[in-house]
C-alpha cells in the first residue's frame, strides 16, 4: 500500500452517495485496495454536512448528482469546512466540460464508477499529494515565523545599536571634550606664567592650544556623526536640513531639503530609520552618482511618512537596484521594512536616481518592540 497511507493506521473516508448500490460498490473497491480505509457513508446535504462538522475526515468521495446536493455545491461546502481535504468525484457520468469546471474549482480528481479500478490509485495520488501540502505548509508557516522573529530580534538590535551610539555619543562629547576644555585652560594658565622672553616656549604652547582646539572639534563631529543631537531636539526635518548642509559643505553638491509637512518630531525609531536612510542615500550619491543637485522631499500621505531623495546624477542600472552585494541598499530596504515600511529606487540613465521610503506612522514592529522593552522592565 502507499506510503501515505501507510502513515495512518486508518485512513478516515466520507462518501457522498444516494445509491446504496452504488456505495457497496464503492466499499468494496476500496477494501480490495487494502485493509486500511474506513469509509462512513451519509446519503444527503443535511447528514454531510453534520459529519464534517462532527469530524473532518481523511477524504471525501462524492457523486456528483444527488436528490438533496449537487457536486458544486458538495465542494463548496467541503472548500468552506475542511479546505486541506481532497475532494474525488466518483459519478455515473460526467461530461468533459464540467469534469474540467470541478477540476478548476478546486476538486482532486473525479472517477467514473464504471472505472473503478482507478479509485485506490486516485485516492492513494489525493492523500499523497494532501500530505505534501500539508509539510510544505507547516514548513512554510515554520519559516514564516522565524522570519518574524528574525525581523522582531533585528527591530531590537537595531534599538540597541542607536542607543548605544548615542551613550557613546554622549560620553565622547562630554567626557572627551570637557577633558580636553580642562586641559587647554591648564594649558592657557601655565602659558601665562612663561617667561616672556621664552618665545620657543610660548610658540610651543600656543601650538599645542591650537591641536587642542582641532582635537575638540574632531571630538564633536565623531559625536555628532554617531547621533546628531538636533534629530532628538528638533526633529527630523531639522536633522536632514543639517545633514544636507554638512553634504554641501563638504562635496559642493547642491541638496534642498523641502517639506510638505509642519510636525516631525516623532518617536525615535522613525526619526533614525528616515535620518539613516537619507545618510545612506547622500552616501551613494558621493560614490555613484556623480550629480551636482539633490532634492529631498519629505512629507505625510495616507498616514506614511515619505521621505524622497531625487540627484540629477547618471542613474542607477537596475543590476545595481537588485544587486544583492549592496549592503548599504540592503540595509536602508531592510531598515525600512523593519518598520513596516518599503523602500523603492528608480534610476533612468543620464536622468538621474530617485529613493523613496514610505514608512507608516504608527508602526507594529514600534509597537512590539516597545512591549518588548516593557516587558523586560
Amino acid at each position: 500500500m502507499n506510503s501515505a497511507v501507510r502513515g495512518k493506521a486508518e485512513i478516515d473516508i466520507l462518501l457522498l452517495e444516494d445509491s446504496p448500490t452504488d456505495a457497496e460498490l464503492v466499499q468494496h473497491a476500496l477494501r480490495r485496495g487494502g485493509p486500511g480505509f474506513k469509509v462512513e457513508h451519509v446519503d444527503n446535504k443535511r447528514a454531510f454536512i453534520h459529519r464534517i462538522e462532527q469530524r473532518v475526515p481523511d477524504l471525501i468521495l462524492s457523486d456528483f448528482s444527488l436528490p438533496t446536493i449537487d457536486g458544486y455545491t458538495a465542494l463548496a461546502i467541503a472548500q468552506e469546512k475542511c479546505p486541506d481535504v481532497p475532494l474525488i468525484f466518483v459519478t455515473g457520468t460526467l461530461g468533459e466540460e464540467v469534469a474540467i469546471e470541478t477540476l478548476k474549482k478546486g476538486a482532486t480528481d473525479y472517477v467514473l464508477k464504471h472505472r473503478l479500478a482507478r479509485l485506490v490509485p486516485s485516492v492513494q495520488r489525493a492523500l499523497r499529494e494532501a500530505k505534501e501540502r500539508t509539510g510544505r505548509r507547516h514548513a512554510q508557516e515554520q519559516l514564516r515565523r522565524s522570519h518574524k522573529q528574525l525581523r522582531t530580534l533585528s527591530v531590537h538590535l537595531q534599538h540597541v545599536r542607536e542607543e548605544e551610539q548615542i551613550r557613546i555619543a554622549r560620553e565622547v562629547h562630554d567626557e572627551l571634550g570637557q577633558s580636553l576644555t580642562g586641559l587647554k585652560l591648564q594649558l592657557t594658565w601655565l602659558a601665562s606664567r612663561l617667561p616672556k622672553q621664552s618665545r620657543l616656549l610660548h610658540d610651543k604652547t600656543r601650538s599645542m592650544a591650537a591641536h587642542i582646539d582641532e582635537t575638540i572639534q574632531a571630538v564633536r563631529r565623531i559625536a555628532t556623526e554617531l547621533r546628531p543631537g538636533v534629530l532628538d531636539t528638533a526633529g527630523l526635518l531639522a536633522a536632514l536640513e543639517w545633514q544636507a548642509n554638512q553634504f554641501q559643505t563638504q562635496t559642493g553638491i547642491i541638496c534642498e531639503v523641502k517639506a510638505e509637512m509642519k510636525e516631525t518630531l516623532w518617536d525615535q525609531e522613525l526619526n533614525t530609520a528616515f535620518f539613516r536612510i537619507f545618510q545612506e542615500a547622500l552616501t551613494n550619491v558621493i560614490r555613484h552618482a556623480k550629480a551636482t543637485k539633490v532634492e529631498v522631499r519629505l512629507a505625510e500621505a495616507g498616514g506614511q511618512v515619505v521621505l524622497e531623495v531625487k540627484d540629477n546624477g547618471r542613474g542607477i542600472s537596475e543590476a545595481k537596484i537588485h544587486n544583492t552585494k549592496s549592503i548599504g541598499l540592503l540595509g536602508i530596504r531592510e531598515r525600512a521594512a523593519l518598520l513596516g515600511g518599503i523602500l523603492r529606487i528608480k534610476g533612468e540613465r543620464g536622468q538621474g536616481t530617485t529613493l523613496t521610503a514610505r514608512i507608516p506612522k504608527t508602526s507594529m514592529a514600534r509597537a512590539r518592540l516597545h512591549s518588548h522593552e516593557n516587558s523586560h522592565h
